[in-house]
């Protein structure tokens, strides 16, 4: 982000702004509208807008009655649907949030190529075609070009001013959009947003997200009849027919065993495009290219963010709980900020889970793990609403009064305000992974430390497993069940006497070996609360916030990959071997009388797939004999590198 002209703000901008009253919670709550409030207050279009290669993308345009002013374009492109479709039916609400449709803004919704309403073959995560030749070169950038473009010049009392936001796979769409920019483009808020497919969602670090298994159906099922419009879903969610998830995928065994649930029969149905075949949808795909080959590279927008035009403001939001996308927020935030140094470009990171920030639920609360009242609230009236206001409405400079950083300190409860991410003053401190289960600033010993990898008791991502379209409860679980397992090693600091702040990214510089050939790496950050502590209302009835084990980040490593993602190599038994994994960055104040804790395991099941821990050149088509018990050795002059703000 541009920072000139800024400097008269710097000391506003440090501020720190507790957002707990009960003031401020009251005054949002007034602002609830009626379940009539857009069909009294906007007239509602649907038209097919034509694309350079003559496809059609179903869009609904929301216009505010008041005709006696003009209002910029506030746009959302999803594949999950723009409903309800047909006159006289409309969403309860639109807009970002509450105060920008009470404000006015012409909010319009449109199914992406290929999916429900628009015409067009759907290509999940869609790669970008730089140097188009021809009109038959379409990807998203262009697309959302062609959509602006007809939008501008056919809709009435528009000023001009075009914006873009979406949450999780609409986040990915409004990232594309600033690639290769509409000119009319403003302002783009990439919120939650997918980054790459072999990072995020499906995979961490090259480990298959066995927990995403069910959301395979909802991108990978084809449409019945290819290429035409449908206003149904066409697909559904696999049905476990069970509610304890680890259970299952225990006894279903190897990733192949899992083929049944994607064997399409569309004999019955209209046709599908004539030019595919059934079995190359999405479960193939992840099947047939394990490794961070040309398919995954070509499909990752992260490298295309050099492209990011910059009449563009961007506001990429995240949550620091975000079960699905941390990966994505974060280095869309850091790859426009790299390439593109005069772009305004600010992050806004909560204590939120996948998408939270646009509910108004009053308290924030992830899992047993309570943050406070009011700020999901607080960021839709006075972050969001402000930084649309000011590029679609206002002057459009680089001073918007916003920060470079807005970002929620979890373990203050706190939000705070920085000029750069990480902040000024953060320092690089590492920690030793010691014997006696201590967390050491110094280098005591290179012994090494042995625990047996069972492959038929893989330790669980938490301790109550149950069968959920994606796990989000996990990521402020309390720790105590594993720290208490055999195959899990733990490390910790004394009690600390005065805080420590985490304000950045996390490097695991693991040295290990392995009686076998391969094997996963996991490693959890953990803040170790003190016996004394109020318990929440939200906690668990079998738990209490005393002593409780918060997970602040953890992170998996696919042990092949550690020297390339494209190019996986086994472990030479018993040898000892550097694994290093970066953890996503945090936010987090591990405050006095607390400890800071290190977990180090080699399953997590079944939030990623079980690795056999016997190399084979697929692990999706892997044997049951491949699954083998191996024991693992961690060592002692293993550290672990915190930024550490001072």
């Amino acid at each position: 982000m541009s920072k000139f002209s800024r400097f008269s703000t710097i000391v506003l901008l440090t501020m720190t702004l507790i957002v707990t009253s009960c003031t401020k919670t009251n005054k949002n709550e007034k602002l609830e509208v009626s379940k009539t409030y857009v069909a009294d207050n906007y007239t509602k279009r649907e038209v097919q807008i034509e694309m350079r290669d003559g496809a059609k993308l179903h869009t609904t345009i929301y216009a505010p009655k008041d005709t006696s002013k003009e209002y910029p374009i506030i746009m959302q492109r999803t594949p999950y649907s723009s409903r309800p479709y047909g006159e006289g039916k409309f969403k309860e609400k639109i807009a970002p949030n509450i105060h920008m449709m009470k404000e006015g803004y012409i909010v319009v919704y449109q199914d992406v190529r290929g999916r429900w309403m628009s015409e067009g073959h759907y290509e999940n995560m869609r790669a970008y075609i730089p140097n188009k030749k021809s009109d038959k070169d379409v990807d998203e950038s262009s697309d959302t070009y062609d959509s602006i473009e007809w939008l501008v010049n056919n809709v009435e009392n528009n000023n001009g001013n075009v914006g873009i936001w979406g949450i999780s796979y609409p986040g990915f769409y409004s990232t594309y959009a600033t690639v290769d920019a509409h000119p009319a483009l403003k302002a783009a808020s990439p919120q939650a947003s997918i980054g790459d497919f072999f990072f995020d969602d499906f995979h961490h670090n090259g480990a298959y997200l066995l927990s995403y298994f069910r959301a395979t159906s909802l991108f990978g099922t084809p449409r019945p009849n290819g290429d035409m419009p449908i206003d149904t879903a066409w697909y559904k969610l696999p049905d476990l027919q069970t509610e304890d998830q680890y259970q299952f995928f225990l006894d279903k065994g190897p990733l192949k065993n899992l083929d049944s649930f994607f064997e399409y029969d569309l004999k019955d149905e209209v046709s599908i495009a004539p030019d595919e075949e059934t079995d190359d949808y999405f479960w193939n795909e992840l099947k047939e290219h394990p490794n961070y080959d040309e398919l995954w590279q070509s499909r990752g927008l992260i490298q295309h963010l050099k492209n990011v035009k910059s009449h563009v403001a961007t506001m990429v939001v995240g949550g620091w709980f975000d079960a699905e996308d941390l990966y994505g927020p974060l280095e869309t935030y850091k790859n426009i900020e790299k390439y593109n140094k005069d772009n305004y470009n600010t992050m806004v990171f909560g204590p939120w889970d996948h998408g939270r920030w646009s509910k108004r639920d009053g308290r924030t609360v992830v899992g047993n793990y309570f943050f406070g009242d009011g700020i999901s609230e607080f960021f839709q009236e006075h972050i969001e609403t402000k930084f649309f206001h000011h590029f679609l409405k206002g002057s459009g400079d680089q001073n918007s009064g916003l920060p470079e950083a807005y970002v929620f300190d979890s373990g203050r409860k706190a939000w705070k305000q920085y000029e750069t991410w990480p902040p000024q003053g953060v320092i690089k401190k590492d920690l030793f992974l010691s014997e006696n289960q201590e967390l050491t600033s110094e280098l005591k010993s290179t012994k090494g430390i042995q625990f047996v990898s069972d492959i038929k008791k893989p330790v669980p991502y938490s301790e109550d497993v149950k069968s959920v379209f994606t796990p989000r409860k996990y990521m402020t679980d309390d720790q105590r069940f594993a720290a208490r397992r055999s195959d899990v090693l733990v490390f910790e600091t004394d009690v600390l006497e005065e805080d420590l702040t985490l304000a950045g990214d996390i490097l695991a510089k693991l040295n290990v070996a392995t009686t076998g050939t391969a094997a996963d790496w996991i490693v959890k950050v953990i803040d170790v609360h003190p016996a004394d502590i109020e318990t929440n209302e939200e906690m668990q009835d079998h738990l209490k916030m005393s002593n409780y084990h918060l997970m602040v980040r953890s992170e998996v490593l696919r042990g092949r990959f550690r020297n390339s993602f494209v190019t996986p190599e086994p472990f030479i038994p018993n040898q000892k071997t550097v694994v290093n994994i970066k953890l996503q960055d945090v936010f987090h104040t591990i405050k006095k009388g607390h400890k800071l804790q290190v977990q180090v395991q080699s399953t997590w099941f079944p939030l990623i797939d079980l690795n056999p821990q016997t190399y084979v050149e697929n692990i999706f088509k892997a044997d049951a004999e491949d699954f083998k018990t191996q024991t693992h050795t961690v060592f002692t002059d293993s550290s672990i590198e915190f930024s550490v703000l001072e």
